[in-house]
């Protein structure tokens, strides 16, 4: 069966807005990191300071993070596709071979992001075919760096124009 033209059109106009990338984690109650990749991520608050991310409800993580009371989001930089396609596969060893570190309650921090927020889970919200998940962050860091960006169901490049001179 073919897809529904007009989801796809529709899919496809969603995709024309530019949006960073990012792997967000947790474990599961016996401790196992549960990690998946996201381009939903946006801030929502200063004060209080909250975060939000939406998955599909039929992705496999779902139970792990409805359950979870912590996550951590690890937001990607240039250079890490090599993350972001692997927690994006179905494969259940997203982990293998990666040296993350334990957030503030374990939660798993991928090395070298751009930035990464450790967050308790504030509430979910059924939207659709997704459930939008609402974080309070409790403690963040971040670097410079230039971001993974994704844009017409691929990867992009930054491309900033050089910096003009101004007089004050």
């Amino acid at each position: 069966m073919s897809p529904d033209p007009y989801l796809r059109s529709l899919r496809d106009a969603y995709a024309r807005y530019a949006t960073g990338v990012a792997v967000i984690t947790t474990l599961t109650p016996a401790g196992t990191p549960v990690g998946l990749t996201v381009t939903s991520f946006s801030s929502v608050s200063l004060d209080p300071p909250l975060v939000l991310w939406s998955l599909m409800r039929s992705s496999a993580s779902l139970p792990a993070f409805r359950e979870a009371s912590r996550f951590a989001v690890n937001v990607l930089a240039d250079d890490q596709h090599h993350l972001s396609t692997r927690f994006a596969s179905r494969s259940e060893e997203r982990f293998a071979g990666i040296d993350w570190t334990p957030g503030l309650s374990g939660e798993p921090l991928l090395p070298d992001c751009l930035a990464q927020f450790e967050c308790t889970t504030h509430c979910h919200v059924e939207a659709g075919d997704h459930v939008v998940v609402l974080g309070r962050v409790h403690r963040f860091e971040h670097r410079d760096g230039a971001p993974l960006l994704f844009f017409a169901s691929r990867y992009a490049e930054l491309h900033r124009e050089p910096a003009s001179a101004t007089a004050s």
